[in-house]
């Protein structure tokens, strides 16, 4: 799974809004402006989180045009960072398109700006490009590549299947109650670790509290290089959002439940648990 930045773009950047009701969305395409805010438990990066929690607010804008063509930008604040008003924040750009009657594709980039120190697990890597292929059926399946690079180079690629399900309508048909399982698997390398907790041992020293080397990281032996280079199953992460929809907005409560494989060097075989809350209005 995505962390928010990146979740985020994909909403905001998608064919048609999920807070479009079935007779909105024969309309003909035009261009938009979808505006979001989302609340979280704790930041997830692929269904991996860092040693402190996190948990944040952000806020998302996007315009996209009928060409297919879009662009984002997110600002996002840690609820415990008393040291700045926004802890991150990400412009992106891209394109979505048709290959054929079911099948759809998404070519994107984005930057995320972090301060020095972020807590953030992908702090080494703020540039993301990225490929998305998905075909609808009853439900819908996908595969999503990811190449996140700067100071570090990692790869990730994710298999995602889900079938979104109508609950009902309060509202005599001009709303829509969904509810959509997710099933995501997630692999890639994780040269992103190595960064992350030389920066955390930095942080920790500067408040008086040095973090021993886990086993695996530089100083401790050299199965670091082939830990954090083989590309490896990272997660397995189950996602139950929950949303109401109207012809212009979206009300949208998710859990996520990430399981950890063992090669995941954030906490192998560990079970992490994420609450999102989040309101999207399109323009």
């Amino acid at each position: 799974m995505r962390y928010i930045l990146i979740s985020s773009i994909l909403w905001l950047s998608s064919t048609t809004a999920r807070a479009q009701t079935d007779s909105v969305q024969t309309e003909k395409k035009k261009t938009t402006f979808t505006i979001g805010a989302t609340y979280a438990s704790n930041a997830s990066y692929y269904g991996q989180k860092a040693a402190e929690p996190m948990p944040y607010v952000a806020l998302s804008g996007s315009i996209r045009f009928p060409a297919g063509i879009y662009f984002t930008g997110t600002g996002l604040r840690l609820l415990n960072d008393s040291g700045s008003v926004v802890s991150a924040s990400a412009a992106g750009a891209g394109i979505a398109f048709n290959l054929g009657k079911k099948v759809t594709a998404d070519l994107s980039y984005s930057h995320t700006f972090y301060p020095s120190n972020s807590p953030f697990l992908q702090a080494a890597n703020p540039d993301n490009a990225s490929a998305t292929l998905s075909y609808e059926y009853w439900m819908t399946t996908g595969i999503n590549v990811d190449y996140a690079f700067g100071k570090q180079q990692d790869a990730f690629v994710t298999l995602s299947t889900e079938k979104q399900i109508h609950l009902g309508s309060f509202a005599k048909g001009k709303d829509l109650v969904t509810l959509t399982p997710t099933l995501e698997v997630t692999g890639g390398t994780q040269h992103f670790y190595e960064t992350y907790v030389k920066g955390k041992r930095f942080r920790d020293s500067v408040l008086g509290l040095p973090l021993p080397l886990p086993p695996g990281l530089p100083g401790t032996g050299t199965t670091t290089t082939r830990s954090n280079t083989s590309f490896d199953l990272l997660s397995w992460n189950f996602k139950v959002p929950l949303a109401y929809n109207r012809a212009h907005y979206m009300i949208e409560a998710s859990y996520q439940l990430s399981l950890l494989s063992e090669k995941a060097r954030t906490g192998a075989g560990d079970v992490n648990s994420f609450f999102n809350f989040s309101i999207y209005y399109q323009f």
